[in-house]
């Protein structure tokens, strides 16, 4: 089995129990906490890819710096906003979980299952 890696935010109940999810399956899993270290716009592309989504189907809607940005989601750019979730990692939905060739959100945490 491929190793995983996930985009994990320890605050956020969804991504303790993805995480919990893959360590009982005894899958090695590298855990990235995404808002100390945010990934890179190349990364998040990727990842967009691998998901089949587009950056304003990953990002969260209820954060307070869509509002704060003054963001409309339905007249921004990917691009644009992949930039602004590099800047505002915070705005990226959690958890990501994804290895080389796929990529789930964890909500629900149970959809890990299919990359196990």
């Amino acid at each position: 089995m491929e190793a995983l890696s996930i985009f994990h935010n320890p605050r956020c109940s969804k991504s303790r129990k993805t995480l919990e999810i893959i360590e009982i399956n005894d899958v090695e899993v590298k855990v990235i906490l995404y808002l100390q270290d945010p990934p890179s716009v190349s990364e998040l592309k990727l990842l967009l890819e691998k998901l089949g989504m587009k950056a304003s189907e990953m990002v969260r809607k209820g954060e307070s710096v869509i509002k704060e940005l003054d963001i409309d989601l339905s007249n921004i750019s990917n691009d644009d906003l992949i930039s602004i979730m590099v800047e505002h990692p915070i705005l990226i939905e959690r958890p990501i979980v994804f290895n080389e060739s796929s990529a789930i959100i964890g909500r629900p945490p149970e959809n890990v299952q299919e990359l196990l």
